[in-house]
């Protein structure tokens, strides 16, 4: 089988830095990307009010369970197969290249559009700040902009730049989550105790809020919107894989730092989670979580635990956390182009989208076509949608302000996390299929057998039951065109990579051949 070397000429861009990142940048860029600030202050309220209610918590322990048992298949091939591709590469290797195409297509399609939810998200959370602080309305637009461009000029620099500060942005994102939760713990509970009965035990997961809950009129969930926005505060963990061929030692860091990623996120958000709902209480945390202000949820205990101060903190972190995840999946949807357009039979591609740089080892390139594909993105969104909301009298009024928040964050994050848990339960079937069916390597039959297909069938579960409740989920942006048309853009990216593939597997074999196969050191596999 060629190599990238002798399928490319002697004029073939140099890979990524090696060796550029240890497993603490790892670990941080990974749980960096799930953001855990805005996935607490973000998701919580939407599971807890349109899902299962104050079993939010116990949706993310189970959670834990299904990704736990998803990552042991994962990080035994993390152990054999090191590539910038990550889902790419492992799948391309344990169900072939046809399937590895496909799915590495839908998985750069996540990434990319999971760029774009954040930043939504980020200049939501930023209006919101500058004006509740300083008492100046600066337009979202602005911040989204802003936020694009600070990211494109980071990451065009060395991988360890950025890391460094996502590692700053995560240990204080992590300290007032602790503090805030401890100060619940401290004050020995909320008005109804810490009610941990009603939070944390398995079987809370799969109970729907029920419809006018603690005398609401307005309440009503479905554990299905729970589950599904507790598996979405995890996206991003899986790309400790996408950073193999720049550490230090990718066989044994990737799977540390995914395992320590996904366990650690797991028990840090139920314990933040089910902390936050004890200390609002039963019926105050259904009241916020379903109000015009659904993150009072985190911001009225923040004020009334630790003051307004590290309210005005809180705020700010929030918008840094948001920030950092954007600037997080940027880097994991670019090496996911780099990886690509590596492989594609095209020389132009494979010395631009495929070019490193020569001094920093970034893929600069891939970068910057992220950055124009996230711009037009949210240009789109701030021009040609609008979110309405009731007013006292019934009457659908234009709400632009929600536009960051509803339609760019939530009808994004909902598409994107779509696409990743398919990327992952197809990927669950790789590790089966490359341990057993190939058996390229001998394979325990816990972590690369049972784990992988509990793991997957779960998440194909979490999918049916977010079509199943695909009107409910999307809320205020159901009428939304990209809400109606998002599950036939994933089949769509599915479908072209597919085809794609199988032309090359026709047209151009030598290319085929190495679909997926580019990894560290242009070795296909490590003992």
């Amino acid at each position: 089988m060629t190599t990238e070397s002798e399928a490319v000429d002697s004029a073939a861009p140099a890979g990524l830095k090696k060796g550029a990142i240890g497993i603490v940048a790892v670990i941080f860029m990974a749980v960096a990307n799930a953001a855990p600030i805005t996935a607490m202050t973000g998701n919580t309220p939407i599971a807890v009010g349109y899902g299962n209610g104050l079993g939010a918590p116990a949706g993310f322990l189970f959670a834990t369970i299904i990704l736990t048992l998803f990552a042991l298949g994962y990080v035994a091939m993390a152990k054999h197969i090191t590539t910038t591709g990550a889902f790419y590469g492992f799948i391309s290797h344990g169900l072939g290249q046809v399937w590895g195409m496909a799915s590495g297509m839908l998985a750069t399609f996540a990434y990319v559009v999971f760029e774009g939810s954040l930043i939504g998200g980020c200049a939501y959370f930023a209006n919101d700040a500058v004006n509740t602080i300083v008492g100046v309305d600066i337009p979202w637009l602005v911040f989204a902009v802003g936020a694009i461009v600070i990211i494109a000029a980071l990451c065009y620099f060395h991988i360890s730049f950025t890391a460094a500060i996502l590692g700053v942005t995560l240990v204080a994102e992590v300290l007032i989550l602790f503090a805030l939760a401890f100060s619940v713990i401290f004050s020995g509970g909320g008005p109804d105790g810490f009610m941990l009965d009603q939070t944390v035990l398995l079987n809370k997961a799969f109970e729907g809020l029920p419809a006018g809950a603690f005398g609401t009129a307005a309440a009503a969930g479905s554990m299905a919107i729970g589950l599904f926005f507790a598996f979405w505060s995890w996206v991003g963990f899986e790309t400790t894989a996408v950073y193999g061929e720049e550490s230090r030692n990718p066989k044994k860091i990737i799977p540390r730092a995914t395992l320590i990623a996904v366990i650690g996120l797991g028990l840090f958000y139920t314990f933040i989670s089910a902390m936050v709902l004890a200390g609002n209480g039963a019926k105050a945390s259904v009241e916020a979580s379903i109000s015009a202000s659904p993150l009072d949820l985190y911001f009225g205990l923040v004020e009334s635990n630790l003051g307004g101060f590290l309210l005005d903190v809180y705020k700010i972190l929030l918008v840094i956390g948001s920030f950092a995840c954007a600037l997080a999946f940027h880097n994991a949807a670019s090496r996911y182009l780099f990886a690509l357009a590596r492989e594609i039979p095209s020389a132009a591609a494979q010395k631009s989208i495929g070019a490193a740089h020569p001094k920093h080892g970034s893929p600069y390139i891939a970068s910057t076509v992220q950055s124009l594909i996230t711009l037009a993105i949210v240009l789109a969104f701030a021009f040609f949608t609008a979110v309405q909301v009731p007013d006292a009298d019934g009457v659908p009024v234009d709400t632009p302000a929600l536009v960051p928040y509803v339609n760019i964050y939530g009808l994004l994050a909902l598409i994107g996390t779509a696409a990743i848990l398919l990327v992952q339960a197809i990927c669950s079937a790789a590790v089966i299929s490359y341990f057993w069916a190939r058996k390229t390597h001998r394979g325990n039959i816990v972590t690369t057998l049972i784990c992988p297909a509990i793991g997957g069938v779960a998440m194909l579960y979490v999918v049916w039951l977010l079509w199943d409740n695909r009107a409910f989920a999307a809320g205020l942006a159901a009428n939304s065109d990209v809400f109606k048309v998002g599950p036939y853009m994933i089949l769509a990216v599915f479908l072209i990579g597919l085809a794609y593939a199988l032309w090359l597997r026709y047209a151009k074999p030598e290319v085929y051949a190495e679909i997926g196969r580019t990894v560290i050191e242009d070795a296909h596999e490590r003992s």
